[in-house]
């Protein structure tokens, strides 16, 4: 095989196992690896198991008193559905925040990717 062949050949593989790793970091399908437990307002525990750093995620009917962010990537909790409204809180990785008595509980989630 001809020197300048064999590094052509070892360049297109790099180009392509290149591209394939970049195609497997997109944002898409890709998830915030860990926990994320919430205690919802009528006092029971939730764990939600490597979420999709993607999108808003919703604490569910009765939203959460306290959420504790297992996972390695920090979150952002709203006090209302859909990932919109004033307040909201910032959860690093590792942290919790509990809600205060009289405040009304955060309905919704994102990651911060």
């Amino acid at each position: 095989m001809d020197p300048n062949q064999h590094r052509r050949l070892a360049g297109a593989a790099c180009a392509a196992l290149l591209t394939a790793g970049l195609a497997g970091c997109s944002g898409l399908g890709r998830t915030a690896v860990g926990p994320v437990d919430h205690v919802t307002g009528k006092a029971r525990t939730v764990q939600v198991n490597n979420p999709v750093v993607t999108g808003c995620h919703s604490f569910g009917p009765t939203g959460a008193r306290a959420v504790q962010n297992g996972t390695l990537v920090d979150l952002i909790a709203y006090r209302a559905p859909g990932c919109k409204g004033g307040h909201p809180v910032y959860i690093a990785t590792t942290l919790s925040n509990t809600i205060s008595p009289g405040n009304p509980p955060w309905r919704s989630y994102r990651f911060v990717h």
